[in-house]
Formats: C-alpha cells, structure tokens, sequence
C-alpha cells in the first residue's frame, strides 16, 4: 500500500464518521455564518498578469500553513496559523493554503478558521477530498477554494466534488501528476491546474512533471506548480516555461521570517 492509499483509506473512515454528526444541510447553514468566497483563481490571474491594481505583473504564491508531513515530520515547532497569515500577507502572497488533514499533516480545521480571519487573502482548503460532505464543511469553516486529486478520484468523484464547491460559490484547484491526469482534469469545469511535482505514491520530486504539462493545456488554463519550490531562482525556470503561480509551504515554513522570505520570492 502506498503513503496514498493509506492517506485515502484513513480519510473515508474519518468522513464516515464525521458525517453521522454533521449533515450537509446542517453545514450549509453554517456557511451562512461566513463571509462570501474571496475568489481565489480571480486573485491568482489579477496578481500574475498584472491586473488594474498592479503596475506589472508579478508571480502568483500561494503561500502554504503547514505544520508537518508524513515525509518530513516536524516543520514548524513554533507553530502560529495567524501569526503565518499575516506574515504571508505582508510578504506580498495571493493567497494561503492551510492543511487540515490531521492524522498525516498535524492539520486542523480551527488552523483555517485562525488564518482566514487573520487576513484579507483568499484561502483553500488543503485536505484529501473523498466525498462532497467535506466540501460543505469546507465552506462551513470559510474555506475559498478546495483542492480536488485526480489520483484519488475517478471521473465520477472528481465531478461531483467539483459541482458540490462550484454550488457554493468556491473554486477548484485540480491537481495532476502526468499527461493522463491531465486530459481528465480538463474534462472538469475549472481551469485552475495544479502540477504537484511530487509523486504522492513514492514522494519523489520532479521539475520536469510541470514542464512536460504547460504546453499541452488550453490557453484559459491557469497553472500552478507545486512541491519542491524552494527559491527565486526556481520561481524564474517555471516562468520560462510559461508558469506564474506557485504554491510554496515547507520552505517558507522553516525561514525564522516568513514575511521577508515570502517577500524575497515574490516582489
């Protein structure tokens, strides 16, 4: 069994149980407690092409709250989900994603809650999505956006996640790891596009999973390279292959200031 056959079978045991106290219905009514989505993918594209509150365009981060992982443990000891928002916010970060899976990640739900209420930044949700009870608590909690894995769903699942956040007003985030992946992630509706350069079976990390992938996309795709991103230099070799957003977190995680260290890649 692989690290994501274990991380899948341990999430449909935990959603089956949580969902016997929670109801979607009740969820939703919860979410009407919240602040209307942000627009996570709109802040992606204003930022990256240089919108009408930026005099040039500049890189897109998605600056990650991250605690732990299952390949790296600890990574941050002093751990401070609002304290990292705001720090990633001043840094010049688009957006914020915040893990919430705790059995692998040392993730939580009160971490999202803590950081969105930190700051303006829209932020996604960064969980194992296995069934659409998770995206109504997903928005229950104020999430923007929530993450969908090609290599954790079938078509069928990965749709119906997909319409259950469209319903609520939330984007997707569509993760892939090859050409396969691709093609059916396209047959989604959301065209934001993450490439994980991370092989979720062996974590192994690859550049050349992102730069095998911009060119075979439409043009309306926006692409976000993920994993193993660690410096400007990095950021610069994914823009020359046509790549302006990114998703950073164990990198920043570890730098004493954050929001100098987020400003270094971004600005």
């Amino acid at each position: 069994m692989t690290i994501l056959d274990r991380i899948l079978a341990t999430k449909q045991d935990e959603v089956a149980t949580r969902r016997r106290d929670r109801s979607i219905s009740a969820l939703d009514r919860e979410a009407r407690n919240q602040t209307p989505p942000r627009g996570f993918k709109a802040a992606l594209d204003r930022v990256a092409s240089g919108g009408a509150d930026n005099a040039l365009p500049r890189y897109g981060l998605i600056a990650e709250i991250k605690k732990a992982s299952p390949s790296k443990g600890l990574i941050r000891p002093d751990f401070d989900p609002p304290a990292h928002a705001r720090a990633y916010a001043e840094g010049g970060a688009t957006c914020l994603s915040v893990l919430t899976d705790q059995d692998y990640f040392q993730g939580h739900e009160d971490y999202l809650i803590a950081a969105r209420n930190a700051c303006d930044l829209p932020v996604i949700r960064k969980d194992f999505m296995v069934d659409p009870w998770q995206v109504a608590e997903a928005r229950a909690i104020g999430a923007d956006a929530i993450l969908v894995i090609m290599s954790a769903l079938d078509d069928a699942a990965a749709s119906e996640i997909e319409a259950a956040a469209m319903e609520r007003g939330m984007d997707v985030l569509v993760e892939v790891h090859d050409a396969e992946e691709l093609e059916r992630a396209l047959k989604l509706q959301s065209r934001l596009i993450g490439v994980n350069n991370r092989n979720l079976r062996d974590f192994s990390v690859s550049f050349e999973r992102t730069y095998e992938l911009v060119g075979s996309a439409p043009s309306d795709c926006t692409f976000v390279a993920e994993s193993g991103l660690n410096t400007r230099a990095d950021l610069d070799a994914m823009a020359e292959h046509g790549v302006r957003c990114f998703l950073i977190g164990e990198s920043l995680m570890r730098q004493a200031d954050v929001a100098a260290a987020t400003r270094a890649l971004v600005q």
